[in-house]
């Protein structure tokens, strides 16, 4: 019995080895698929305060927590069984409709830049909506939806370049880094832009200390910095976020048409970012992503502009056509 004690204490041990080094291995790649992910996730963070400009102070936290929740449900309810179910049974739709949402990227940030610049003639290209007045709570709860469905493509991008990076497993090991990958990437931006949200809050703290205090004096100044430089930064998140919803659109379909033969755009900017970055003496590697960035900006632009008229003389019509159909069809079942 004594024998078989050992032999059931060395089995444990190997199995608990097994698990250990399996849970090693997981983290190891979840951490390198988080870094390849790492570009999209400060896009991420720098898009979404642009959605929340517009709220009084009392309810940015709040509103900062129901967009993280919608983050975290769109990666880990929707977009990790999608990505599996896809990556065994459908590999090759997953390009395809990335790049559809790449071109609603475009679309959404180019919008924005038509508004800016037409902003009488802008709502005439609005997705069929109608223009109404909305109350405090419904113009809350509007910002969150489109928040949340920008946060989709983002993550759905996010989750597939995890994918491409996981080597071949099983499908637990996956799933397990994929939502590891998924909590903490949601977890980073939206800490991330709760602190900027707030920011102002801690300056005002911290002009607010005594006076009395000397030793306060060049707290009270930060302080009074960060409350007059909140605004302007602010805005220039905006200003970001709508930039970053262009480029990365735009990288996502010129990605995509490498997938489909057209890789010459994409290795054309690469060419073109390398070439600068040579002819420079420092900051090479930023100086290169500037350059594709701003390509692939100017072919999000393009794409978005092309994809305003698209939507509000055809798609727009197509849609309320389907739904005015549908509710048609449910009144006459309902008869």
């Amino acid at each position: 019995m004594s024998v078989g004690l050992v032999a059931l204490f060395d089995d444990i041990a190997t199995l608990a080895k097994a698990a250990a080094a399996s849970i090693d291995d997981v983290a190891g790649q979840a951490a390198k698929a988080s870094t390849k992910a790492a570009g999209v996730v400060i896009d991420d963070t720098a898009v979404t305060p642009r959605y929340l400009t517009e709220f009084s102070p009392s309810r940015e936290m709040p509103v900062v927590g129901k967009i993280a929740l919608g983050s975290l449900k769109n990666k880990l309810l929707f977009l990790l069984p999608a990505a599996l179910a896809l990556s065994f049974l459908l590999p090759q739709a997953i390009t395809p409709l990335l790049m559809i949402g790449g071109a609603y990227l475009c679309y959404e940030g180019a919008e924005k830049v038509y508004e800016a610049l037409f902003p009488h003639d802008a709502h005439a290209h609005e997705a069929g909506l109608e223009t109404v007045a909305l109350d405090a709570r419904s113009f809350e709860d509007e910002k969150i939806a489109s928040a949340i469905k920008t946060d989709f493509i983002l993550s759905a991008e996010i989750m597939a370049i995890t994918l491409a990076a996981i080597p071949g497993g099983s499908i637990v090991n996956q799933a397990i880094i994929l939502a590891v990958v998924g909590t903490g990437i949601t977890a980073a931006v939206y800490g991330v832009v709760a602190l900027i949200v707030k920011a102002d809050d801690l300056g005002v703290a911290l002009a607010r200390l005594s006076p009395a205090s000397r030793a306060a004096a060049p707290l009270r100044a930060t302080g009074r910095a960060i409350v007059h430089a909140m605004p302007y930064l602010l805005g220039a998140l905006s200003t970001i976020g709508t930039a970053a919803m262009i480029w990365v659109g735009g990288g996502i379909i010129l990605h995509g048409l490498e997938a489909y033969g057209l890789g010459w755009p994409a290795h054309a900017l690469h060419d073109a970012g390398a070439a600068v970055a040579r002819a420079v003496p420092y900051g090479s590697a930023l100086i290169a992503w500037l350059v594709e960035a701003a390509g692939a900006g100017v072919a999000g632009l393009a794409i978005g502009l092309l994809a305003i008229p698209l939507t509000g003389r055809v798609l727009s019509p197509l849609w309320r056509q389907i739904k005015s159909l549908t509710r048609q069809v449910l009144l006459r079942n309902r008869a």
